[in-house]
């Protein structure tokens, strides 16, 4: 089943939905229309297992696309640990030419993560800002057959993994400027950046007319059944400029991800105890438990 769909809102930014899983099993392909797998190392983590490209890249170069996907990996995962004991062995980036991106929910049991991506002809900054936000559900442990997304908390991942890949498209950014995957491309790395600030200018709008800025716990008491509602919708958005801002203080919050989603009932669990079941994941797989302990304190849950 499809993890999530995407609704464009600020540049590109989405929320989520699901789908029954009917895509073939094929692999991926190449120049000559052959199945190809990126000649990485065997799989030990998400940052070393192998990508695939698949599906209907049009007139773009696959190998192009390739390098896109695997440098916003590097910046979105690269100096952090990966404590996550539910990894993916291969990650497969599947390009629609409709329909929104997501993580698809194969149930075949194999351990491969499916991305799923809906990019304009070689759109290099939607491709990333994609990919980055869906790799964070993989990083999240919601790659899997059962990682069926439910409110009351799927808002919260929605939003962690969007500053995920907001982190991740500034990394991507500044690496680009110094050393552009493509010969003498360095200034589209402030392509890179612009496509970055217009989404998080357009999420900071949002936090300020909802009074997030202000008051974290007012704004999640005043509007918790609008906030709760499942996807990327306008408070996640919101709340995932706070998380960006908690991501980029301590980078060491980024880490936590790894530790989500290991408990029964996943997202579909009172924010007190997602909370709660979260830092006692951190402690098992002695990840940083600061970010699950900065959003109590910043919602003021107990």
């Amino acid at each position: 089943m499809r993890r999530r769909d995407f609704v464009t809102l600020f540049a590109g930014s989405a929320a989520g939905s699901l789908a029954p899983a009917t895509l073939t099993q094929s692999g991926g392909w190449g120049t000559s229309g052959a199945a190809t797998t990126s000649p990485y190392p065997t799989a030990t983590s998400l940052l070393s297992a192998p990508i695939e490209l698949a599906g209907n890249w049009g007139h773009m170069l696959p190998r192009a696309a390739e390098q896109v996907v695997e440098r916003m990996r590097h910046a979105c995962l690269d100096g952090v640990r990966l404590v996550s004991d539910r990894q993916p062995t291969r990650l497969r980036v599947d390009e629609h030419t409709s329909g929104p991106p997501s993580v698809w929910l194969h149930p075949d049991g194999s351990t491969m993560a499916w991305i799923i991506v809906d990019i304009g002809e070689r759109d290099w900054s939607k491709l990333a800002y994609q990919f980055g936000h869906e790799l964070g559900h993989v990083t999240a442990n919601s790659w899997q057959a059962e990682a069926k997304p439910s409110p009351p908390c799927q808002w919260l991942e929605e939003a962690m993994v969007e500053a995920f890949s907001l982190r991740g498209l500034g990394r991507l950014a500044m690496d680009w400027k110094q050393n552009p995957p493509f010969a003498g491309d360095n200034a589209f790395g402030d392509a890179i950046a612009g496509y970055r600030q217009n989404i998080i200018r357009g999420y900071t709008t949002l936090a300020d007319s909802q009074a997030l800025t202000g008051n974290a716990a007012a704004w999640f008491a005043d509007n918790r059944s609008e906030i709760e509602t499942p996807g990327l919708n306008p408070f996640a958005q919101a709340m995932s400029v706070t998380i960006l801002a908690e991501y980029d203080r301590a980078p060491g919050c980024v880490e936590a991800l790894g530790s989500l989603n290991r408990w029964p009932g996943r997202t579909g669990i009172p924010i007190a105890e997602y909370l709660q079941r979260w830092e006692a994941s951190c402690v098992e797989l002695q990840a940083s438990p600061r970010l699950p302990v900065r959003l109590r304190e910043l919602l003021r849950i107990v």
